[in-house]
This record gives structure tokens, sequence and C-alpha cells, in this order.
């Protein structure tokens, strides 16, 4: 496995691009299944996870070419509605199971292997099944999840999710998109991945009223067309490139960020300390903040919560433990979502951070700490992230390893670091040897 190589204590300075959003692009990916028409999707990420997707679709049919470094041209006219997804691709990533609303609202049936992703807690799946229940779909759960549409086709129906579940939501719109009448999504996710998806699937020829909020309803058609889509930028990899400024003590100016979906990170990020500034639509970070965690009135602790959209997103939770690290101050954190989540604080202790680990959905931080470079292994993508930012402000030297799973959610990081001034090196196994 590849791991990352780190000296730290260097400030991050410069200006960086963020790349598209990992979480918008896949369910875009996916959608490509709902039309016999070429779709062009344009800003995807080149990461694993993507890469994941697109053998799955290429599995059963699809034509996939890259156009550009970061443009790929989907068709899905000669899709084999018999192939079965394969089993390994689909459970190296939580998000083979988008597939499983295309599937059934365009050819009846999806059969659909468990999927995979970061083990950072239970992930439910009863949100996708009922909301594809209700919509007509019958249920045979063994080994695999086999979901089929009446001979009659799926009925348009109110759908009320008993949690605004993001994959689930997006599972049910693509699946309603082809379902002929009006369906109301009610307690739907809004997260900006979301609103992208929907913005994509009007400009396929679907009538999505409320997008961005969390009641959404769809007015089905019997076929869509091909489109051309941009993924829009990360705003957890922006919020990433923040932290990475704020702890180092450099200057980054991150360009082309959508503020809109930033001002929730924004504001937490302020609680640490961090302040940011806004220039059209780049983000700047100035250099050499002094991070104090500001108290709440009353001189209660401060404390970040992450939530559902528009609350403080749950994939930037680990992020903000890194970065309160930093911190003078103590801050308690929340991740109430996933219960997993914060098992990897241990990690950051062990290189110095003073992190109570209260119960599995809280932790207390102490700081700042003076981090020192030790050897640690990344088990998902943002807890993989956090310890970066930890080893780049850390003294000394520090090898991540299994940077596999980060490289599932951020393109090229290590290329794009060093473009900051970061002292980081991939190594891989053939390297030692």
């Amino acid at each position: 496995m590849d791991s990352f190589l780190i000296e730290g204590g260097f400030p991050l300075s410069g200006t960086v691009v963020p790349a598209g959003n990992k979480n918008g692009a896949l369910p875009i990916l996916a959608a490509s299944l709902l039309t016999t028409e070429q779709v062009v999707i344009a800003n995807v990420p080149r990461i694993s996870d993507v890469d994941a997707m697109l053998s799955l679709l290429e599995g059963i049919g699809v034509t996939v070419e890259w156009t550009g470094d970061n443009e790929v041209a989907l068709c899905s006219e000669d899709v084999n509605a018999e192939a079965e997804l394969d089993r390994d691709c689909a459970e190296r990533i939580r998000a083979s199971f988008l597939l499983a609303g295309p599937l059934l609202a365009r050819f009846g049936k999806a059969v659909m292997p468990p999927p995979g992703g970061d083990v950072i807690g239970r992930r439910r799946l009863d949100p996708h099944l009922d909301a594809l229940g209700a919509l007509g779909a019958t249920l045979t759960h063994g080994r695999d999840i086999v979901l089929e549409a009446p001979s009659s086709g799926l009925h348009a129906a109110q759908i009320f999710m008993d949690e605004p579940s993001v994959m689930a939501t997006e599972n049910a719109l693509m699946a309603a998109v082809l379902t002929p009448g009006e369906t109301l999504i009610g307690n739907a996710a809004s997260e900006p991945h979301v609103q992208d998806l929907a913005r994509m699937l009007c400009k396929m020829g679907a009538d999505i009223r409320g997008i961005g909020s969390n009641v959404m309803t769809v007015s089905g058609s019997a076929a869509l067309g091909g489109c051309r889509h941009e993924v829009g930028p990360d705003h957890i990899e922006i919020g990433s490139f923040m932290a990475l400024a704020g702890v180092t003590g450099g200057e980054i100016r991150i360009v082309n960020t959508d503020p809109q979906d930033l001002q929730m990170i924004r504001l937490v990020f302020a609680k640490l300390g961090l302040h940011t500034e806004l220039e059209g639509g780049d983000v700047i970070v100035p250099g050499e903040q002094k991070l104090v965690a500001a108290r709440d009135v009353g001189e209660y602790k401060a404390k970040i919560q992450d939530g559902p959209w528009p609350a403080f997103p749950a994939d930037l939770t680990s992020i903000a433990v890194a970065l309160a690290t930093q911190c003078d101050g103590s801050v308690l954190i929340h991740e109430w979502m996933f219960e997993n989540r914060l098992i990897f604080t241990d990690k950051l202790v062990l290189m110095g951070a003073d992190i109570t680990l209260c119960d599995p959905h809280r932790a207390i931080v102490n700081g700042p700490s003076q981090l020192r470079g030790e050897n640690v292994e990344s088990p998902d993508i943002r807890a993989g992230m956090a310890m970066l930012i930890a080893a780049l402000c850390a003294d000394g030297q520090s090898r991540i390893g299994n940077v596999a799973q980060i490289d599932r959610g951020y393109e090229r990081i290590d290329e794009r670091l060093r473009g900051l001034g970061a002292k980081i090196e991939r190594h891989t196994p053939s390297d030692a040897a």
C-alpha cells in the first residue's frame, strides 16, 4: 500500500483550484443510466471512487470515454439489463448503491450487491428501500438486495424520509424522474451535491421543483435526454484546504468556489479562530492567524456539531478535530451521525494531541498542542485527511499508511500540496524494494 512521508512545520501558501465534488460526481455518473443519449460530465475528480463507479457502469454496457483530463462522456444506449454488477467493485464504494434507482426506473429491476465505503458506523439502507418501495418496488433481501418494479411500472407517490439521507434522496430523485405522475419527496436532503444532481436531471429534461429545500416535487417523464453538465466545486475539499492553511500559518487563496456552499463552514471555522475572506468566488485564508476558540456566551465551552445541510457537514468533522488541536482553548466536538467517525482520534493523541473521547459521538479537544511526527494508518477518507493536516503542522517526520483511503476522495493531493510548499512524498512498496 502507498504511504505519504511528510516533513512538518512548513507553512502552506499559494493558490489552489478545488476539484469537482466527489459526492456530486458519483450520483451524476449514475444518472447517465436514465437515458439512451450521450451525457458529458465536466470537472469530474480523478479519484479512485470515480474509477470504481465508471468500472461498474462499463461492466453493464455503458460506453465510457475520457474526453479531457476531467471530462468524461457516457452513453447507456446498449446497457445489458440482465448484466450483473461486479461484486468486488460494488463493495469498494458506498455509492455503488446509487445505481439502484436508475436501474429500477429504466429497466424495472435492480440486483444490488452490498455496498462498501468508509467504516464510520452504521450506514442504513432503509431510507433508500423505503423510498423505492413507496414508488411500488418490491424487495427481496438475501446476500444481494433485489428490487423489482410491478409489471405496470413504478407509480408516483408521496415519499417521506425517516432521515434526510443524501444518497437515499438521490436514489429517490433518479427513480422519480422516470416515473409518470407527481412524486413528492419530504424530509429530503438538500446538500450542495443533491442540488447539483437535481440541476443535472433538469438539463436532461426532468421537472423538479424545490431544489435546495427539504421538500422536492418531481413530475416524472417517460424518457430523458442527454446533456452536458459540470460538477460543482467540492466544499469538503475547500474546507480541508482552509484548515491546512490555518494549522500551518500560511496564506492560501482557493479559487472558483461557490460561497453559498461555504457559509456554515466559514462560520464554524471562525469559532475556532480561523477567519477567511471572500473576493468574488475566491476564498482567502490570511496567513499567521492566532487560532483561539471562542467560548459561548456565559463562558460555556465552544461546541461544534455536525448535521444535515445546512448544518456543518459531517465529512468535515474529522478536519475540525485536527484544526481544533491547534486552537487556544477547549472545544467539544459532537459527531451525532456516525458512531465510528471519531475513533481515529487515537492517532492524533499518539501525535501529541490533547483529546478526550467521551463516547463514540463526542470528543473534547484542548489546545494548542505541539504535535510530533509519527507513523499512523488512514482508516477512512476524512480521518486520513485529518491526519495529513496534523502531520503538516507537526514537529518532525510522519508516515501515513493506507493512503489509498485519502486517494478515494482527494485528487492528486500530494502533488497539489507540494505546489503549496508542503514537504510530502508518496512511497509505494516498490520504492522500498
